[in-house]
C-alpha cells in the first residue's frame, strides 16, 4: 500500500491506462475489461485491474493537472512496478483541422508548467512519447482505418487563462491541442526509464467553440480506449 493507492503488491498490472476522471476509469474497467477488480478508492480516485483479451491491464484515475497526476505516476512506478503509462484523456483543439472527437497522439508535450525548472536550470527538457508504444498505436489505427493525428500538444497548468487568445501563439507553432498532464507523465517516465504515451480525444475546440458534455467525456470516448488497449 502506498500513500494514495491502497492496492497490495501484485494488484496493479505492468500497463496502466490513466484517465484524469476517476469515473472514466470506472467506465473503462466495466466496459472493456473482464473481471475488473477495484483496488483503490482513496480520495475517490478509482483504480481497477482486469484482463483484456487475456492480458492484465489496470486503469487508474489521476485527477486533473500535472501535480495530481505525478502523485499517482510516481507511486505506480516506485511502489507497484508499473512499466507502461498510457494517458487516455480529453483535449481542446488549437487547429481548424483538429475537430471534435478526433484522436490525437502526443508525440511531444510543450508546457507552461514550471515542473522541470528546478531539474534543468536555465535549460529546457523536451518531454516525448515512447517510440515503441507510438508505433503500436499508429500501426493499429492504420490497420483498422482509424484516422489519427500526431504531433506536439500543450500541457497547461491553467484551465482558465486571463488571455483567452493566448492559445494562438501555440497554434502558430503547430501545437495541435491543449491538455493538462502529458508533459508530467513523459517526464516521470523518462526519470524512471519506463514507457509512456498520451492518447487524446478532442472534447472541445478553441476555434469553433464546440464542446462535449461532461457525460460524453466520461463515457463515450471508446475509440481512444480501444487504441490504448492495442498496446498490450
Amino acid at each position: 500500500m502506498s500513500v494514495h493507492i491502497e492496492a497490495k503488491k501484485g494488484d496493479v498490472a505492468e500497463t496502466v491506462l490513466l484517465p484524469g476522471d476517476p469515473l472514466r476509469a470506472k467506465w473503462i474497467a466495466e466496459t472493456f475489461l473482464e473481471n475488473p477488480v477495484c483496488y483503490n478508492e482513496v480520495r475517490g480516485m478509482l483504480g481497477y485491474t482486469g484482463t483484456y483479451k487475456g492480458k492484465r491491464v489496470s486503469v487508474q484515475g489521476t485527477g486533473m493537472g500535472i501535480p495530481s497526476t505525478l502523485i499517482y505516476c510516481n507511486e505506480l512506478i516506485k511502489d507497484y512496478g508499473v512499466k507502461n503509462l498510457i494517458r487516455v484523456g480529453s483535449a481542446g483543439s488549437y487547429q481548424k483541422d483538429v475537430q471534435i472527437y478526433d484522436i490525437v497522439i502526443a508525440m511531444s508535450a510543450s508546457s507552461n508548467s514550471g515542473i522541470n525548472n528546478s531539474r534543468f536550470v536555465n535549460s529546457n527538457f523536451s518531454p516525448t512519447a515512447d517510440f515503441e508504444l507510438l508505433l503500436k498505436v499508429v500501426d493499429y489505427a492504420r490497420d483498422n482505418n482509424i484516422p489519427i493525428k500526431a504531433g506536439n500538444v500543450l500541457s497547461s497548468d491553467e484551465f482558465y487563462e486571463d488571455d483567452y487568445d493566448s492559445y494562438k501563439k501555440w497554434a502558430d507553432f503547430g501545437v495541435l491541442c491543449v491538455e493538462m498532464e502529458a508533459a508530467g507523465i513523459y517526464t516521470v517516465a523518462a526519470k524512471y526509464n519506463v514507457k509512456a504515451l498520451t492518447i487524446l480525444t478532442i472534447s472541445d475546440s478553441l476555434i469553433t467553440k464546440e464542446k462535449t458534455s461532461a457525460k460524453e467525456r466520461e463515457s463515450t470516448f471508446s475509440t481512444m480506449v480501444e487504441i490504448a488497449l492495442s498496446t498490450l
